[in-house]
């Protein structure tokens, strides 16, 4: 362009033009350049940030556990049915079978883990990886079924890094989530998503989990008991796969729920349900016509505990309980919910209509009392049990090795009616065995917000696993 320029121009005011224009582009092309460095923007994201801040307490667990099978040796060869239903081979094959999943750091000065349940569930032998690459063999503090929550224990010198609990309870839908964990064995493997409802209930494995996060971030089997966190790091939830027909769903459990099942499990190794000594129903519209009542929704209490602490404070039976500590009361469910969620001490609330009239009651909450265990299996499940003795043993010829006797049975329970007579033994209750009268009550105890219980009755040398409805 400028030897074309110095071919047209023939005088020196020519020339200095030609030598500003040069100048001109010149100092444009700086420019520009300049101003894509301006444009540059940082990599160094929220979600980045977040990862970076945690990854650390973030741990890869595998457990194993060994399972004893039944084996046909001749299984490679084809065989008429009608031979298999005579023929017990009685081979014994002895599988290691192992799972994976995550975990987060909760104490490092105590080396405390907060993962799954079912992470652990039957386990012989729990290994933990952290993020540095040092294993460890890991011991179970304690583990709640009904919350899919377990804590194990890692033993080092050192102090180890650990996550701080967050805050659940102002999750926004559509917010953005962030989960850890080690779907396949591929550790501190990153995915994000938003929070897509809250308060979700889900059945799986004939349980109902209640309370849970739903969110579009990918949670696969591994990423169980890794931490959700919101765009801050922040530990909002712990990631679940218990649903195994989700594909783009997954589930986390709220760290405001989890702060008192993982204090319990710490202290107890086990739950520790709040107690004010109250059976309820529900309200109903027929129920609410019947007694004349301005409502339909809420709970009928139908018995209070002598003693109790709902006896001490006031309430009596026939009151509509309609609110408590906070929460709307529509269901037996939502009041069974509350005093799940609830510890020892913790003063309630209640808000109960009464002829009429609204009252405000406080209840302050206490632990159940062993004592009434008994007493309570006889309402549950309408037996009454003793300890096993060498004499029991010798009168009805019991084989068990271990459990409580039936002394009596109500005739129009659900035991009764399936044929369950006394001298029976029960020598399990769901997952807790029975080896005497303090396991019995313990198991009671434990159990006595489900909706229904398998209890393992033994007669003789024959064990019948049994279950009755609550």
């Amino acid at each position: 362009m400028k030897k074309m320029l110095q071919r047209r121009c023939e005088n020196s005011g020519c020339m200095a033009m030609v030598m500003v224009l040069a100048v001109s582009l010149l100092m444009v092309s700086a420019h520009i350049a300049v101003a894509d460095q301006q444009e540059t923007y940082s990599r160094e994201t929220p979600v980045v940030r977040a990862v970076q801040k945690i990854s650390p307490v973030v741990v890869n667990i595998s457990s194993e556990r060994q399972v004893q099978s039944r084996m046909n040796p001749f299984s490679n060869f084809p065989m008429d049915p009608f031979f298999r239903d005579f023929f017990d081979f009685g081979y014994q094959r002895r599988q290691t079978m192992t799972s994976l999943g995550s975990g987060v750091i909760i104490d490092g000065e105590r080396g405390l883990i907060l993962t799954n349940e079912h992470v652990v569930a039957q386990t012989d032998k729990i290994a933990v990886v952290l993020n540095d690459g040092r294993n460890f063999e890991a011991d179970i503090v304690g583990t709640d079924p009904e919350s899919d929550l377990a804590v194990l224990r890692i033993t080092t010198d050192e102090h180890l890094p650990a996550i701080g609990m967050g805050d659940s309870g102002d999750i926004m839908i559509g917010e953005t989530v962030i989960a850890i964990g080690n779907p396949f064995g591929f550790s501190n493997t990153v995915t994000t998503g938003v929070v897509s409802a809250v308060n979700r209930n889900i059945r799986a494995e004939n349980r109902v989990y209640y309370d849970f996060i739903q969110t579009d971030a990918s949670i696969n089997p591994g990423n169980s008991g890794g931490p959700l966190l919101n765009i801050n790091g922040e530990l909002i939830g712990i990631n679940t796969a218990i649903y195994a027909r989700a594909e783009g769903i997954g589930f986390a459990i709220p760290i405001n729920k989890a702060r008192k099942i993982i204090a319990d499990l710490i202290v107890y190794g086990e739950v520790v349900y709040a107690w004010i000594g109250l059976v309820v129903q529900d309200m109903d519209n027929n129920l609410a016509a019947y007694l004349k009542l301005p409502v339909a929704s809420g709970v009928v209490v139908k018995d209070v505990e002598p003693d109790s602490p709902a006896a001490k404070a006031g309430i009596r039976e026939g009151d509509i309980i309609i609110h408590a500590h906070d929460r709307k009361i529509g269901t037996a469910t939502d009041y069974q919910l509350l005093m799940r969620d609830l510890s020892e001490g913790a003063v309630i609330k209640a808000r109960v209509l009464r002829d009429g009239k609204e009252l405000t009651i406080p209840v302050t909450a206490s632990v159940f009392p062993e004592t009434l265990a008994l007493k309570l299996a006889r309402r549950l499940l309408g037996v009454s049990v003793e300890d096993l003795s060498g004499r029991d043993r010798y009168s009805v010829s019991i084989t068990a090795p271990s459990g409580v006797i039936i002394s009596e049975i109500d005739s129009q329970s659900e035991l009764a009616r399936i044929g369950v007579r006394p001298g029976d033994v029960i020598r399990r209750i769901n997952d807790a065995p029975v080896s005497d009268i303090s396991d019995f009550k313990k198991a009671i105890i434990k159990h006595r917000w489900k909706t229904s219980l398998v209890v393992l009755v033994q007669r003789g040398d024959q064990g019948y696993n049994i279950t009755v409805k609550l």
